[in-house]
């Protein structure tokens, strides 16, 4: 009942009525108007009550020097000032305290609707193969040695093995690869993953709670679970302000024998402007991110982006744009040109569905490649294809497709496939008959801001460390083109989350940045979680502590420049509200200032430091240096 009561006079509605009220007790009193009661009462029984209660339950409930806090000092200075019939004081300290707690409140809520967007990709059904039938079923009802079948375009529903069949898998959900992976039989296929091509039967191996996708669901629970709430600043510094604050009063009592005195002390030591120094400067600087289109969801968003001293970067659709592109057409022999081989290609691949296929058909189109009609056309999944284009046979797939067919690579023909292969790229071989014609490499691309951005960050002493679940090669070469030295690649879900882990027990601040549904228990796990919310999941940005609502990285330096300088702000404002109080007590033991005076200098103070928070949301935190940069074109990647 007591807790109700307490949620009751702390919402905002009995906070400005409480705020009313008190103005109403000074404006009686300034006109020496008589009323019945001092309507300074019904502010102290509405924002004083759930202070006393805030601070006593802190005296009962936590443990050492956690059991003083602000709400205890200011409940002393309340107690002190009713005690000597001074209610315009006691409810003016109870009412600023309040105000701070619901606008620090309001700066702090977080979105929790990402575990639900993350339950909803897994599959509802499951095709299950019985006695050489088919039979639908809920993903609950299948088990581990089950045999399943899946059609292209459906979610996988379990964890398992492929038994019959190939195709091309999208896994970017789990391991934020940037192309589907070919699963031929005997390969493993993961729950919540797409089959892009091709029918596959599988036999299960881990289902229900036990499958991938349901661990991923629980690695973001427990991370959401591990991140204990950041102590408020006035809390931090009551462990002191607490028993200075009463020895001055105690000694100004002594000195002068005026109890007036020592409660005046009381009440001008009141945390009032620490109390209000940060959710101000904060809720300015969210204000002021949000204009640049960076939502920050909390204010200890803001103080760990101030602290980050090292930036772990996902790869695919974070550093680089994560859409396949062309970017090498590259003859092989004599037979062919460049534009012959890319008209070739494109042709035979333009009946299929794969991936790699779409994107070498809309290249050719932006290439102004008029394609050739086809007279015969075949596919064998996860290798290649083979076409009939104006009478010329050609065959587009890998190696090994390509020596199922009797053609050989030369050395040199190996060695430019190496070359591309270490720079992380997709290949598609093109052979007219039985010689080998060229080679076309696909590729993610860079953003092009990356590189000033890392130099930025490196110019703010903040590091940076590539984790993705892509090759080796492919998170090689980017992290290479974006000045990254430390690389992670090959990296599930669950090991990014221990590379953090790492990294933070190293003493370092870590700020995760990503976008895929596989990085959100890294951006929980990690002290602070940003999220690319343009083209990344909404599970990503639910999970993440900042989105960024642009497709652009070089807000990263913004957002940094931002948060360092709110939590300069806070200090300053801190050391002002230090001054102004101490000045205040030394007035106050000389009798210059009573309770109800001292209580307008204090309130004074909390308007000044407000002010000054205020300041922080026209400031200009850009970055000319990076705007001139991603102002540039694009590179052409060919």
């Amino acid at each position: 009942m007591l807790s109700r009561l307490n949620e009751i006079l702390s919402g905002m509605k009995m906070t400005l009525a409480g705020g009313l009220f008190l103005f109403f007790s000074l404006l009686a009193g300034w006109q020496e108007y008589p009323l019945p009661a001092d309507p300074a009462w019904v502010t102290v029984v509405i924002c004083g009550l759930p202070l006393l209660y805030l601070a006593l339950s802190r005296l009962v409930c936590n443990s050492g020097i956690k059991k003083i806090s602000s709400a205890l000092l200011i409940s002393i200075a309340m107690c002190a000032a009713i005690a000597i019939g001074d209610l315009f004081a006691a409810g003016e300290v109870a009412f600023i305290m309040a105000l701070g707690a619901i606008i620090e409140e309001k700066t702090t809520q977080r979105a929790q609707k990402g575990l639900k967007k993350l339950l909803s990709l897994a599959p509802e059904t499951g095709r299950r193969l019985r006695e050489g039938k088919e039979e639908i079923v809920l993903a609950q009802e299948i088990s581990a040695g089950d045999l399943l079948r899946i059609l292209p375009g459906e979610k996988i529903p379990a964890d398992g093995e492929i038994i019959k069949g190939s195709t091309s898998v999208d896994q970017s959900v789990l391991t934020g690869e940037s192309l589907p992976v070919d699963k031929v039989v005997g390969e493993k296929v993961l729950c919540g993953t797409i089959n892009c091509f091709g029918a596959i039967d599988i036999r299960v191996t881990k289902a229900g709670e036990d499958s991938s996708l349901h661990k991923l669901i629980r690695m973001v629970q427990e991370a959401e679970a591990k991140k204990a709430p950041m102590e408020r600043i006035a809390d931090r510094w009551a462990s002191w302000l607490v028993p200075v604050a009463l020895s001055i009063a105690i000694a100004a009592y002594f000195l002068t024998g005026d109890v007036v005195r020592a409660v005046t002390v009381l009440v001008v030591f009141c945390p009032c402007a620490l109390v209000l120094a940060t959710p101000t400067a904060i809720m300015a600087a969210i204000g002021q991110a949000t204009k640049h289109g960076v939502i920050v969801k909390s204010g200890e968003a803001l103080e760990s982006m101030g602290k980050a001293d090292l930036i772990a970067f996902d790869k695919t659709g974070t550093l680089t744009y994560g859409r396949l592109s062309v970017t090498d057409v590259i003859p092989l022999s004599d037979c062919l040109d460049k534009n012959r081989l890319l008209t070739l290609a494109a042709s035979a691949e333009s009946h299929s569905e794969h991936p790699l296929a779409k994107a070498l058909c809309q290249y050719a189109q932006q290439q102004g490649i008029a394609l050739e009609a086809i007279d015969y056309f075949q596919m064998q999944t996860g290798k290649g294809i083979r076409a009939q284009v104006k009478g010329e046979l050609v065959f587009c797939g890998n190696e090994a497709f390509l020596q199922e067919k009797g053609i050989a690579l030369t050395a040199r023909e190996k060695s430019e496939l190496l070359r591309l292969s270490q720079q992380g790229k997709a290949i598609i071989l093109v052979a007219v008959r039985d010689t080998l014609c060229g080679v076309v490499a696909f590729s993610d691309v860079l953003r092009p801001e990356a590189k000033a951005v890392l130099e930025e960050l490196r110019q703010m002493n903040t590091g940076a460390v590539l984790l993705t679940g892509d090759t080796a090669q492919a998170a090689s070469y980017f992290a290479q083109l974006a000045g990254i030295t430390e690389v992670k690649s090959n990296l599930l879900p669950e090991e990014k989350v221990g590379n953090i882990e790492r990294l933070e027990r190293a003493q370092h601040t870590v700020c995760m940045i990503g976008d895929g549904v596989n990085d959100a228990p890294s951006l929980k796990a990690a002290s602070i979680g940003v999220a690319m919310a343009d083209m990344g999941s909404d599970i990503a940005v639910e999970a993440a502590d900042i989105a960024l609502m642009k497709e652009d990285l070089s807000q990263l330096p913004y957002l940094k420049r931002l948060a360092n300088a709110t939590i300069k702000t806070i200090k300053i404002s801190i050391a002002m509200s230090l001054g102004i109080n101490f000045i205040a007590i030394l007035m106050s033991i000389q009798g210059l200032l009573t309770p109800t005076t001292g209580a307008l200098v204090h309130n004074a103070g909390s308007c000044l430091v407000v002010l000054f928070a205020a300041l922080l949301y026209d400031r200009n935190f850009a970055s000319s240096r990076t705007n001139e940069q991603t102002s540039q074109p694009m590179p052409n990647v060919l």
